[in-house]
């Protein structure tokens, strides 16, 4: 079973950004991290969930004057410029052949591609935000797997989260992580179009229990949904108390997560994430080489969570190794994957998946995983 909704596109955030971004120049999501951390290089879970529009070597200001607002990427003849004066907002993307044209009237704001046979068009009015993608083919949604996610230590494994990984390595002892092991493994990766937004537009955009409605409203899904039910759980958990000696975070932004593991571990940090060279189907792996990333047992995880933007579930405990670990697959697959171990798990719940897969009891060996593609681990240098 899958719970699906569809993805909000960046035209809606360039469009919200007008009206929530205040009279001041703003960094791209990218150009904060090179300021930030100019010593520290993006790992690909990252630079992947980059937008197009924000992308490398493109960094993007917003100017607000008398003369209205003026957004440039930088990008040179291809680039995006946005201006806002009496007569409403006009964006003109620069490239040949192509453009983007927002208009705000008394109809609210509407947005066209102008991509020849293909055209996104958003209306802001009383019933909040609402994008039709206009283009031929399958829209673009997100999957999601019933019952609780793994990596929450607080709940309960579901029976068909037992049933569907008996056979599937996505907890092991850390005495077993060694040069010759096997393990059943499927690294996931999600192409699904959620990209990180801008701190300034995301802050305008509310993210807790009580505006859940309002939040609904926003991207235009139904209060009774499958959808809706997944954006509630994901920012019910990130509301959520921490463990024990943990201390956590949900990120709604690169920038905020940035701050966030800083703040825990200095500027002198590097992010890693797994990589993997090419899809495959479940299959054995064998470990080729273990590293450990940590000089002591501090780590700040962050896990991307269900939404229609990418938001992470960041924590950190004083109790977390992690393990770069080259793996080879079956059909020759290669992986570099973040192994992230846990050394103390007394505060888990005692039905947590992992002790029912390990027949293990909390609190008595360290417990690790492998992270998804999209996760990232930050530990000191």
């Amino acid at each position: 079973i899958k719970m699906e909704y569809k993805l909000l596109p960046l035209f809606t955030f360039l469009s919200l950004a007008l009206v929530a971004i205040a009279s001041q120049a703003v960094l791209s999501p990218e150009a904060y991290w090179k300021k930030v951390l100019p010593n520290t290089p993006m790992p690909r879970a990252v630079t992947r969930l980059l937008h197009n529009d924000w992308t490398e070597e493109k960094s993007t200001s917003v100017d607000v004057g008398k003369g209205g607002v003026h957004v440039d990427t930088g990008k040179g003849n291809g680039g995006t410029a946005v201006n806002v004066g009496g007569k409403g907002v006009g964006v003109n993307t620069g490239k040949p052949g192509k453009h983007t044209d927002v208009g705000v009237g008394k109809g609210g704001v509407s947005v066209n591609t102008g991509k020849p046979g293909k055209s996104t068009k958003v209306g802001v009015g009383k019933g909040g935000v609402s994008v039709s993608t206009g283009h031929k083919g399958k829209p673009v949604y997100v999957g999601v797997k019933p019952g609780p996610a793994p990596f929450n230590y607080e709940y309960a494994a579901t029976e068909t989260q037992l049933h569907e990984n008996r056979d599937v390595a996505i907890f092991f002892l850390e005495k077993d992580m060694s040069q010759g092991t096997k393990m059943n493994l499927q690294f996931t990766r999600h192409d699904l179009g959620v990209g990180l937004v801008p701190r300034p537009i995301t802050k305008s955009i509310p993210f807790s229990s009580d505006k859940l409605p309002e939040i609904l409203n926003r991207f235009s899904v139904q209060p009774e949904s499958e959808e809706a039910e997944i954006m509630k759980n994901t920012i019910k958990e990130c509301e959520g108390p921490a463990l024990k000696g943990e201390d956590k975070y949900c990120a709604t932004s690169l920038e905020s997560m940035v701050d966030y593991s800083t703040s825990k571990l200095g500027k002198n940090v590097e992010a890693i994430s797994t990589e993997v060279d090419r899809q495959s189907q479940l299959q054995q792996y064998t470990i080729t080489g273990v590293v450990k990333k940590t000089a002591g047992d501090k780590a700040v995880a962050c896990h991307k969570q269900d939404y229609p933007y990418a938001v992470f579930y960041c924590h950190t405990t004083q109790t977390t190794k992690a393990y770069k670990v080259s793996l080879v697959g079956a059909d020759g697959t290669k992986a570099d994957a973040v192994a992230v171990c846990h050394t103390d798990t007394s505060e888990w719940n005692p039905k947590h998946l992992a002790f029912q897969l390990l027949k293990v009891k909390p609190g008595t060996v360290p417990i690790c995983h492998f992270l998804p593609e999209d996760h990232v681990v930050w530990v000191p240098k």
